[in-house]
């Protein structure tokens, strides 16, 4: 080998255990398991074709001890012998390919668990408040409940060593229930379990021993925690060091460091707004600290990868949502195939997302085979058809791509000048650097799939093309909504996909935006971080309102520390050449000073071509993304993924 990556694929031991290069997939819960606690058969092909892919080494998402401790959630226990034979099923899947596998194992979140279905408190170090309802205290374990959660790791460790298991991982991260026995933000015990660091320590410490007991001298233990939980009062990167060396000397192999908690939740799920790599600032600490190996997480690229293990500070890289994106990550870096990677756009909304608002299994926006590997595989049409994209947006990209996997003769028209649609617009600030590469990723795999794309092409409802055509996907997007406001017409006042574009339509330096949705603050961020002075105007009681939670715990801090104003209940009354009227929540009225004005009240259906379309070919034509249902890129490429892969 010889090519910028080749770093990443030199081997490396963790104990006695040698892994075959550095690329690791991080722990990242699936919420696919059984309610039984048994694994499922798409859980054991997600993660086969991960191992498939070239990651040297899969840590599985969080195993439970019990069911009680498990909460509700839908991830594997292993309190019963009847999980084994999945299990196992799940190694030998994984190891055919010379990856190794390790068990992740929890006792539990602790103050972090969803309200319990039978009302009982969640259990802690300490009487501290729950997180997801204050009023209620934590129900601080006893010694003896302490002993039994000990007994419960040496049993359950002792299944996964039967499942075949290449290591076990504590699962102490991020504010869950070990480390609020670890932490003094947490831990108010007076017992040998509380006070000085040694004794915080304790419990971890326990559990170590109490694994070791199970699985023998040589098969490895990892212990992941977060080595700095940003937010005042917790432990800071200092503190973690002694927390290191006390786990060292309790016989962990390896620690699996990175940072955030409960209170700063965005650094356990990174949004686009972190930037690369986020987290590998605590690397060369802990390197200080320690000997044992190093592994980091954290938004890292392929670059980062190479930079993070060429200065020697760690000794494996991890990918977890990169990974969900592109499976053969590693193997197309192998082969010195970067550009061929698709993209994680960092968006949270369909992996974590998709399990934390409707409960249910994890997937991917640009990836809609996450976690169905074998129900939606691409297979070769009996077929072949002659297939006409209307539309190079999200949607229509993805109908294009899979259409042509399924070898079928595909066409693309785009009325732009590039293809991408609004995502062209949405991918223009710095901190959004992987939507533009997904487009960039679209553009290279239609061409090597020879899909014939036709951009500046306007189609029209007589066009031969679609006469000729057996299936014809519109992917037509959306327009802006403009409302019948005074004065929106002005020559200053321009739509956000404009101002997206065409920064020289950006006038003057009070730059108001008017709707505080995601389209509204990412625009207010990337002209606050250009140096303009922004204001949003929303109507609703606050701004953000559709970004997703995890994302918005990111995003509105920056907005604050750019200087972002942000004006919410006003309602827009009437544009003026000097600014805007609004109506305040109270019924006051307000005059906003604006050189210009960028409006950003949504979108909506586009469906003129549509429906003319339809219309005229209504047996053969099918409706994708936006022209459908507005909503954002996982949506769009589901919905095109679905209507290709169906024909």
């Amino acid at each position: 080998m010889n090519h910028p990556y080749e770093k990443l694929f030199t081997p490396f031991h963790i104990g006695s255990m040698e892994v075959k290069n550095r690329i690791v997939m991080s722990p990242m819960g699936t919420n696919s398991a059984n309610p039984d606690g048994r694994i499922s058969i798409d859980e054991i092909d997600y993660y086969e074709e991960r191992a498939k892919g070239g990651a040297g080494m899969i840590i599985l998402g969080a195993q439970f001890l019990t069911e009680d401790l498990a909460q509700g959630v839908l991830e594997g226990i292993v309190e019963k012998d009847y999980v084994v034979p999945l299990l196992t099923d799940l190694v030998d899947s994984v190891q055919q390919y010379g990856t190794k596998i390790i068990a992740q194992l929890s006792c539990g979140t602790g103050r972090n668990a969803l309200p319990d279905r039978f009302g009982k408190p969640p259990v802690s170090a300490s009487a501290i408040p729950a997180v997801y309802n204050p009023e209620v205290l934590c129900h601080p374990l006893t010694v003896e409940e302490i002993q039994t959660i000990l007994d419960q790791f040496t049993d359950s460790a002792a299944r996964l060593k039967r499942a075949g298991f290449d290591g076990i991982e504590i699962h102490a991260h991020a504010g869950y229930l070990i480390d609020q026995f670890m932490s003094e933000v947490w831990n108010k015990r007076e017992d040998e379990y509380g006070g000085t660091t040694e004794k915080r320590m304790r419990f971890a410490v326990e559990i170590v021993q109490a694994i070791r007991k199970a699985i023998g001298p040589t098969m490895p233990i990892l212990f992941r925690i977060a080595m700095d939980h940003r937010f005042e009062g917790g432990r800071t990167v200092e503190e973690s060091l002694e927390i290191l060396q006390i786990l060292e000397r309790a016989g962990v192999d390896a620690i699996d460091i990175d940072a955030g908690s409960y209170e700063k939740i965005d650094y356990i799920f990174p949004p686009a707004y972190l930037g690369d790599a986020c987290m590998e600032y605590i690397c060369e600490p802990a390197r200080k600290a320690v000997q044992i190996p190093i592994l980091n997480s954290g938004s890292h690229t392929p670059e980062s990868a190479v930079r993070l293990i060429e200065s020697g500070v760690a000794d494996f890289v991890m990918f977890g949502r990169a990974l969900i994106a592109d499976p053969e990550l590693p193997n197309k870096l192998r082969y010195n195939m970067r550009e061929d990677i698709r993209p994680c756009i960092r968006c949270n909304e369909e992996c974590i997302g998709r399990i934390i608002e409707r409960n249910t299994k994890i997937s991917c926006a640009v990836n809609i085979q996450a976690a169905n590997e074998k129900r939606f595989a691409i297979l070769p049409a009996q077929t072949p058809k002659k297939v006409v994209v209307v539309g190079g947006g999200p949607s229509g990209l993805e109908a294009a791509r899979v259409a042509a996997l399924k070898g079928h003769e595909v066409t693309l028209y785009e009325k732009e000048a590039t293809i991408g649609g609004q995502v062209t617009s949405a991918a223009t600030p710095e901190f959004k650097g992987q939507l533009r590469a997904l487009i960039d990723w679209y553009e290279r795999q239609l061409s090597q799939l020879h899909v014939n794309v036709q951009v500046n092409y306007e189609v029209k409802p007589d066009d031969t093309a679609l006469e000729t055509a057996d299936h014809i996907f519109i992917g037509a997007g959306a327009v802006p909504i403009t409302p019948p406001i005074p004065g929106i017409d002005g020559e200053h006042v321009i739509e956000a996909i404009e101002a997206h574009l065409h920064k020289e339509r950006v006038l003057g330096e009070n730059i108001v935006i008017t709707g505080g949705g995601l389209t509204g603050c990412d625009l207010g961020l990337e002209l606050a971080m250009e140096g303009k002075k922004v204001t949003i105007v929303e109507m609703r009681p606050e701004a953000g309102q559709d970004v997703m939670y995890i994302n918005k715990a990111a995003l509105m801090p920056m907005l604050e520390s750019y200087g972002v104003t942000i004006l919410a209940g006003h309602k827009v009354l009437s544009f003026e050449e000097s600014g805007l009227h609004a109506e305040k929540s109270d019924g006051s009225k307000v005059y906003i000073q604006a050189d210009t004005i960028i409006n950003a009240f949504g979108m909506k259906k586009n469906t003129t071509i549509a429906e003319l379309i339809r219309n005229r070919y209504s047996h053969k034509t099918n409706l994708i993304g936006d022209c459908v249902k507005i909503g954002k890129v996982g949506t769009a490429v589901r919905s095109g993924f679905y209507a290709a892969n169906a024909i």
